[in-house]
């Protein structure tokens, strides 16, 4: 509270100021009697202000005290008009302040009733913080800057953002947020140089600070080959055009920007959204993931890996992680079912892989080539690495991504959670990301895309279900949903370069 409040009524001396021999000063014609009380009670003015728990309290008192007094007192109700015209001590208007003759009765007359005020002043007695500071000219409560966090920013407009935790991607954010962080290794980047300098036949042993149960990482071990041919079709298409990973990488996505363009990207792109000031921004080379959307004490957290920015595909990450995640999350805190058991209550299925389908689409929508290559290749290596150690794994990827360390990435992907990647296992998740955009795909022309957004974390097979029991007031949609029309050309074109068919997915889909 202190932080907010400063001072405005400034205290006035007669004569000059001596600032490094005393705070308070009077002038030399005074009697020492005058001066041992001005003294005194200058102490004492100050002493006590500071041990009040807020300034604006004493303020308010002194301020109540003097107007019950001006009303009774002709001569300091001048004096009052006299200070009203000037709240900031000088030393040219010291000396006309001295001059005027009525000055010398106003204060005989506030040492009268001082005891009054410092009476009342008393009845508070919280310390005053460490930031106050005295100037030889006034008194004021200073700011204390805090310790800028590093590459962490709030694009802000000045808004109160803090939300609950449906922004998550699973229906529990609390336990999704706990099973990442739980089969993150914390000796990546040891096990790197080891892996590097065997010339890539070590089986890194990775470590966790708290591991995850070993229930828990069975439920995500189970890699499927239901999308695995559509998978590897998407991959070599895009080979066949572009020759390599590493020049697709190029051709479509650009140069890495710097720091400073992603912080003018993201902003841009959030004023477009109408979010501007309502998501905690924090840059890092230190994620997995190319971005990701959390919630952090109550406020939401955009965190960008920068080693993977580029001009091209920035918008794209910010559409999946604002223009979907976020915006699905705002919404369905207005929904009945913004909770787990609001959840078990109407019977909603997963939210996944609805809610990744739609974000991966989101990422690709308004490419020229808008290749499922990133989604597609994660469903194959989390496939293949439920079958083969990482040595291998890492030599089978070789096919597809030339360069050792975006390999070594999508290896590290696939094999979290395991401690000894020389045996098969895999963390599944990140099938759900090609699975999504196929179902959706599947059912493009049956969605209402915009609905979708509305109703928050369902599933699109819940929507007829649920759609009367949404609230859609105040709903936000993101810009690019806003044309129907176009959005469902960017679809056409989606399966049109990534060669998919109604009616192969028809079969593979219900």
């Amino acid at each position: 509270m202190m932080e907010s409040i400063c001072v405005t009524e400034t205290l006035h001396w007669p004569k000059k100021e001596l600032a490094r021999k005393s705070v308070l000063n009077v002038e030399k014609e005074l009697t020492r009697e005058k001066i041992k009380d001005v003294q005194v009670l200058s102490m004492t003015i100050l002493r006590d202000t500071f041990r009040t728990g807020t300034s604006s309290y004493n303020v308010l008192l002194q301020s109540q005290e003097v107007k019950k007094q001006v009303q009774k007192d002709p001569l300091l109700n001048h004096t009052k008009k006299k200070r009203k015209g000037s709240r900031v001590l000088s030393t040219s208007r010291s000396k006309e302040y001295h001059k005027t003759s009525s000055q010398n009765n106003a204060w005989l007359y506030a040492r009268r009733n001082m005891s009054n005020f410092i009476s009342r002043t008393r009845a508070v007695t919280h310390k005053c913080p460490p930031s106050i500071t005295v100037s030889g000219n006034g008194l004021g409560f200073t700011h204390r800057a805090k310790p800028k966090s590093k590459r962490k920013q709030v694009l802000t407009t000045g808004k109160d953002t803090r939300v609950s935790k449906s922004l998550g991607k699973e229906d529990v954010p609390a336990k999704k947020f706990c099973i990442l962080n739980a089969i993150k290794p914390t000796n990546v980047d040891k096990e790197k140089i080891k892996f590097f300098k065997s010339a890539f036949t070590y089986d890194p042993q990775f470590e966790y600070a708290n591991p995850a149960l070993p229930n828990v990482l069975a439920r995500h071990s189970h890699a499927s080959d239901r999308f695995l041919k559509q998978a590897v079709n998407i991959m070599k298409k895009a080979l066949e055009k572009y020759g390599s990973y590493e020049k697709f990488e190029q051709a479509t996505g650009g140069s890495l920007l710097p720091k400073s363009r992603i912080w003018h990207q993201v902003r841009k792109y959030m004023e477009k959204e109408g979010c501007l000031g309502e998501i905690v921004v924090h840059l890092t080379d230190d994620l997995l993931s190319r971005a990701s959307m959390t919630v952090v004490n109550g406020r939401p957290t955009l965190t960008i890996n920068t080693s993977t920015a580029r001009e091209q595909w920035l918008e794209g990450m910010l559409r999946h992680e604002i223009g979907t995640h976020y915006f699905r999350g705002m919404n369905n805190n207005q929904q009945p079912w913004n909770n787990s058991s609001g959840r078990k209550k109407y019977g909603l299925k997963p939210i996944n892989p609805t809610e990744e389908g739609l974000a991966s689409i989101h990422s690709v929508l308004f490419r020229k080539d808008p290749y499922l290559w990133r989604a597609a290749l994660l469903y194959y290596t989390v496939y293949q690495a439920s079958h083969m150690s990482f040595s291998e794994l890492f030599q089978d990827v070789g096919q597809f991504v030339k360069d050792p360390n975006t390999r070594w990435d999508y290896c590290v992907r696939a094999k979290r959670g395991c401690t000894d990647t020389s045996q098969p296992g895999c963390f599944s998740k990140d099938q759900v990301y090609l699975d999504g955009i196929l179902r959706i795909l599947r059912h493009r022309e049956t969605i209402d895309f915009h609905l979708l957004t509305s109703m928050g974390k369902v599933s699109y097979e819940d929507l007829d279900r649920l759609k009367d029991l949404a609230v859609l007031h105040n709903a936000r949609i993101p810009q690019f949903l806003q044309d129907r029309s176009r959005y469902m050309e960017y679809l056409e074109k989606i399966m049109e370069v990534n060669e998919l068919t109604d009616e192969e997915l028809k079969m593979l889909i219900a």
